[in-house]
């Protein structure tokens, strides 16, 4: 009984050292006694005993009968150097011959265990605690490294006596923490077994078995190293959600790509079977993560539940706008999950409009509310828009000290991780610039796929989604060549049935790969996607310059936080899969502005099998009509892209203190200031009795250089000259300024260039006595701050400095010899030759110059630069807010940016667009609903809405309309407004098309619509003029008087359009532009043509103004020709009513409208 208790397994005595009284050996073969052999390692002394084992075995020669093995040492003496040389051949020779004890068998039904193994189908990855096996078996080669195959292996004799052989010996890691050394592979078997005693002895560990779970221990530490579960009567070694989700077939650098280039300690932990790996040589990895050594850590505690601490931070901007236009993103990290959201913009003012919608995802997909946000103190975080939402919803607000960054040291180390890995991904990939926004939304949809340190090895998307995937589709490597299955409709037969594009990461709406093509400029996301992982899709010398534009953020000394980057999804094992098939058409996509975890799966949501119409609608806080998907760039030249990107990455300042924050703005005003002090523009002295002083404030501006690029920020300061006294500090304040007729007009030549001139008021003489308030920001400190400006120098903004500074301009440019027109005092010429000439149009300090006398331009603008400080801007490419695109087949001009300024400002940028500007059946009315709160609003946005007609013509009717409302707003009003952006909306980038085909052909069309004012039954007039097929003018308003008849109304409409075409050949005239042939005057009613040409229809034609018969007198002379249309191609009838989207685009195509920004 004695020897059964401390024997070995099968009862016989165990040896045991006289000497150092350890069991397993005995007194003369002790090392402690004896000392080790020849270059003894001591991690083989286990080795070296299943040596001595293993021989006194064969002496013996025992039958060999599996099953009953007892685990008896050699009883050797002293140790030889032959036996040292044997042993050395031993290990050698290990992994083809293992020892192989007995395996129990579990295919046999046994008594009292209903349960027959068999019966199950094998499940990859899971691992069976037998107690009754001494070697551990697997059927999966899969699931094993190192494998060594051999044909010499021993046969085993399972327990229901059925013998096997096995093909190779390889080890395994069912967790991270454990590791299973001589894993037979045996093909066949239905389960992976792992023998208990091998466990036991091999991790020196004990296991505890209850009745439905089971416990393994460290024997020394007590640490839990593992658990299992216990299913239908057998014991399961399971791991929480493990993190396998690539095959071990693949080689370790694929499996690294499609990851997003993790640290070698995270890939082990995902994919167990690459722990033997020591390095992983990435040369990518170290020029996109190369870092200095970290700080200190941080020693704050991890948050106790999620969302209840949110971190936040901005990064940005980007040197390269991305394909779709974005410069900044901002990212939200969950501090108890570090799960992770990020959300790309075009500009940080959209910050508070996508918190608010993280803000109502949280709590319509979690069912709580952030209780804690930490933040910066950037200005978008401590504005009154989001400090009210802060107080509103009950959000302790935390921002960081000044110059502190480590207190928001969560969201910095973020921010900092996510663009390191998007680095890597651009570098290994070659990918151009502008997919940079893909490459930061695939690693943070990887990263949160990852395990964090900061979170015990833990996944982010795990902890908040514990029942669902991690992978939902298998990785892939980032930018690699892939084929979309073309499923689009009416595709001829022989047509291929791909699409090449480039693989740019995933989606969190669609189960899809998010692919782009070269040869549609646009995204497509599909589950039909077949991968050339090994093939790149651009070449290396397509490599950008990535440091250029994603350049690390300035870190000062901050401690070390953890790099846990989250996302979610749960356990999932994929196997090496090429294409998809059978699923739906590849959808064209925006670019996804965030990738957050996606959602937890729900019954509720709809299946792609059911129908669209059956299928349960949910809400999204998601903006399903960003408006990116309204634009594209690629028919820009690289040049004017990156104008275009420059242009929209700039934020205008609205108040003093938010310019003085910022760098660049605060040094434009200082150089502002020291132009006004050189000048002697004012200086400072006590305010006389009797007199009041007029304010300041600051305006901003950006100005465009030559080569498309921002070549500075502006800072203007401007007088309140609306607080003059006229007879007391100002009289005459008439300037001319060009017409927008004259600025199309030029448009239509060649070769335009422009000038800007600085300081241009500080050239006027000023002769009344005025006095101002110091500058906001720059008042002398001490007994001066009382003290007012007396200026000595005219100023922007008072009424008189126009009128100055144009009076000296004018002496300037005349003295060069430059003619001033008549029709338009701002136009100047010189023609000195019939074929030389120079052309002049100045508005303000901005001046536009063209003609065929290079000589004379030349000579122009030296003489400018001695009289004033003048910039040469070369190529016009941006004027009064408007874009200019020159190329060899014309100009577009368009108000991109000032129609998404429009947007942006009034909250429209995500709203849904619409066909038409106006609705037909709508008449508005004056009281016509609840006057507005806020009128000032309604006037300042339809002032706005009617200098973008300068460039949409599509809107001129519209404006009108609401323009007639400015006294009394109301809410019916409004709603006509907010459809008008919403049409906007649908084209932002809608401009004119001008071509340079002579300026002979002059046409103009008149329209009107006779009573279509419900209110006063006026009617409207409208008409455009195109000079060589190119629209340059255009106008739509209602009649002074109301008309009698329609013929009345379409008589008065060709009244004011006379007057529009002689202006027009008056101002060619003056410039030769050429024999002008003579002008047509289009018309669709016949009464009103018959009146025109004929003193007919007294009865009716008696009561017109007389001015009205000029248009008979110009017909009669032969200047002009009328000419009958039908209404159906009647060109200003888009000017006179509301019409439908068919007949608004049939129109513009006719006037010459483009958008350059048009998606395909």
């Amino acid at each position: 009984m004695e020897n059964r208790r401390g024997g070995g397994r099968f009862g016989k005595p165990r040896s045991k050292c006289s000497h150092c009284h350890k069991p397993g050996y005995t007194r003369d073969i002790c090392y402690i006694l004896h000392g080790p052999p020849p270059s003894y390692d001591p991690i083989v002394l286990k080795e070296y005993n299943e040596f001595l084992r293993n021989r006194a075995s064969k002496q013996t020669s025992p039958p060999v009968t599996y099953g009953a093995q007892p685990n008896q040492p050699s009883n050797n003496a002293h140790i030889a150097q032959t036996e040292y040389d044997e042993f050395l051949q031993y290990r050698a020779n290990k992994q083809t011959s293992p020892q192989v004890v007995s395996v129990a068998q579990p295919d046999v039904f046994v008594a009292g265990n209903s349960f027959a193994c068999v019966s199950q189908s094998s499940t990859l990855g899971t691992w069976v605690m037998d107690s009754g096996a001494s070697d551990h078996i697997s059927d999966n080669k899969s699931l094993l490294s190192d494998i060594v195959y051999s044909q010499s292996l021993p046969c085993i004799t399972l327990a229901n006596g059925i013998q096997t052989k096995p093909k190779g010996v390889g080890k395994a890691k069912p967790l991270s923490s454990v590791t299973l050394d001589s894993v037979l592979y045996v093909p066949g078997s239905p389960f992976n077994l792992a023998s208990v005693s091998r466990l036991t002895k091999a991790l020196h560990c004990s296991i505890t078995f209850f009745d439905d779970f089971f416990l393994m221990q460290d024997r020394s530490t007590g640490q839990m190293i593992g658990t299992g579960h216990e299913s239908q009567g057998l014991y399961y070694l399971t791991s929480s959600n493990s993190l396998t989700a690539c095959s071990v077939t693949d080689s370790p650098d694929i499996i690294h790509k499609r990851l997003g280039h993790p640290s070698l300690s995270k890939l082990q932990k995902m994919v167990p079977s690459l722990s033997s790996l020591s390095t992983l040589d990435c040369e990518s990895c170290q020029l996109g993560k190369h870092t200095r050594a970290t700080f200190s850590r941080s020693t704050e505690g991890r948050s106790e539940s999620i969302f209840s601490l949110v971190h936040s931070n901005i990064w940005g901007p980007s040197r390269v706008s991305s394909t779709l236009g974005f410069c900044y993103f901002v990212s939200f990290i969950d501090d108890y999950s570090r799960c992770t959201w990020v959300f790309l913009m075009k500009d940080r003012s959209e910050l508070f409009s996508i918190f608010k919608s993280f803000f109502a995802e949280i709590q319509n997909q979690f069912g709580v509310s952030i209780r804690t946000f930490r933040s910066d103190n950037a200005l978008e975080y401590l504005s009154s828009q989001f400090q009210e939402f802060m107080t509103h919803k009950g959000i302790i607000h935390q921002t960081t000290c000044p110059y502190t960054p480590q207190q928001n040291g969560v969201a910095e180390r973020k921010n900092w991780h996510l663009i390191k890995t998007a680095r890597t991904l651009l570098l290994e990939s070659n990918v151009p610039l502008r997919f940079w926004g893909d490459a930061v939304l695939t690693s943070c949809y990887l990263i949160n796929r990852m395990p964090s340190s900061s979170i015990q090895n833990q996944v982010p998307h795990s902890i908040l989604f514990p029942q669902s995937h991690l992978y939902p589709i298998p990785p892939r490597v980032f930018e690699s060549t892939c084929f979309v299955h073309n499923l689009a409709p009416g595709k001829d037969k022989l047509a291929p049935r791909a699409l090449k594009c480039v693989f740019l990461g995933y989606s969190r709406v669609q189960k899809g790969y998010r692919c782009y093509s070269h040869d549609l400029h646009r995204y497509l996301m599909s589950a039909d996607v077949t991968f050339f992982e090994s093939q790149p899709y651009y070449t290396s010398s397509d490599h950008p310059d990535v440091f250029m534009v994603l350049p690390i953020p300035q870190v000062l000394p901050v401690p070390t936080f953890e790099e846990s980057m989250v996302t979610s999804t749960s356990p999932v094992v994929v196997p090496p899969l090429l294409t998809y098939h059978c699923r739906p058409r590849p959808n064209p996509v925006p670019d996804d502005s965030c990738h957050a975890p996606d959602p937890a799966p729900n019954a509720d949501l709809p299946t792609p099998s059911q129908p669209l119409a059956l299928q349960k609608g949910i809400r999204s806080t998601r903006n399903t009509n960003p408006h990116y998907t309204f634009l594209s760039y690629h028919r820009l030249s690289s040049p004017h892209y990156a104008f275009v990107s420059s242009l929209s990455s700039i934020s205008i300042p609205k108040t003093t203190g938010e310019a003085l924050s910022h760098s660049g703005w605060r040094q434009a005003m200082v150089d502002e200031m020291s132009a006004l002090h050189n000048s002697g523009t004012w200086e400072l002295v006590s305010l006389p009795a009797g007199k009041s002083t007029v304010g300041c404030r600051w305006v901003y501006a950006v100005k465009i250089g030559p080569d498309g690029q921002v070549d500075r920020l502006k800072a203007r300061l401007v007088a309140k000259g609306y607080t003059q006294i006229f007879g007391l500090d100002y009289s005459d304040t008439f300037a001319p300024v060009a017409k927008i007729a004259s600025v199309c007009l030029f448009l239509s030549m060649a070769a335009v260039r422009q000038l800007d001139i600085k300081y241009v008021f500080l050239h006027g003489d000023l002769a009344e006595e005025v006095y101002m308030e110091q500058p906001p920001g720059f008042v002398a400190q001490g007994e001066s701050s009382s003290l007012v400006c007396q200026l000595r120098r005219s100023l922007y903004g008072l009424k008189q400095s126009p009128r100055a500074w144009f009076r000296k301009f004018s002496t300037v440019i005349q003295e060069f010899g430059m003619i001033r027109s008549g029709a338009d005092h701002s136009v100047f010429y010189r023609h000195s030759a019939p074929s030389r000439c120079i052309y002049l149009v100045v508005y303000v300090d901005d001046i536009v110059i063209t003609g065929n006398d290079q000589d004379g331009i030349t000579d122009l603008k030296q003489h400018l630069f001695k009289h004033f400080q003048t910039k040469d801007l070369g190529r016009l490419k941006y004027f009064l807010g408007i874009e200019v695109a020159q190329s060899r087949s014309g100009i577009v001009i368009s108000q991109h940016k000032y129609a998404l300024d429009i947007l942006e400002e009034t909250g429209m940028l995500g709203c849904r667009p619409i066909d038409t500007p106006m609705d037909s059946n709508v008449k508005l009315l004056p009281g016509q609903g609840e006057p507005l709160s806020n009128p000032e609003r309604y006037r300042r946005l339809v002032g706005k809405l009617n200098y973008l007609t300068v460039t949409r013509p599509d809107i001129s009717f519209p404006v009108s309309v609401v323009s007639q409302f400015m006294t009394s707003p109301c809410d019916s009003h409004w709603e006509a407004v907010v459809r008008i952006l919403r049409y906007i909306k649908s084209a932002p980038g809608k401009g004119l098309l001008f071509e340079d085909q002579g300026h002979e052909n002059i046409i103009g069309y008149t329209d009107a619509d006779w009573a279509g004012s419900p209110s006063n039954r006026r009617s409207t007039s409208g008409y455009c003029v195109l000079v060589g097929g190119n629209l340059v003018s255009w106008k739509s308003k209602k009649q002074n008087v109301v008309a009698r008849s329609s013929a009345e109304s379409e008589y008065r409409a060709m009244a004011t359009a006379t007057c529009e075409l002689v202006w027009i050949k008056q101002l060619l005239g003056e410039l030769k532009f050429g024999k002008i042939d003579q002008m047509k005057l289009v018309c669709d009613n016949q009464a009103a043509l018959h009146i025109a040409s004929n003193p007919v229809f007294h009865k009716r034609t008696k009561h017109i103004e007389i001015d009205c018969h000029f248009v008979r007198e110009k017909i009669l002379s032969g200047d002009i020709v009328t000419k009958f249309v039908k209404s159906n191609d009647q060109l200003a009838d888009m000017f006179t009513k509301s019409l439908t989207c068919p007949r608004i685009n049939y129109i513009c195509n006719k006037l010459g409208t483009y958008d350059l920004y048009a998606p395909v």
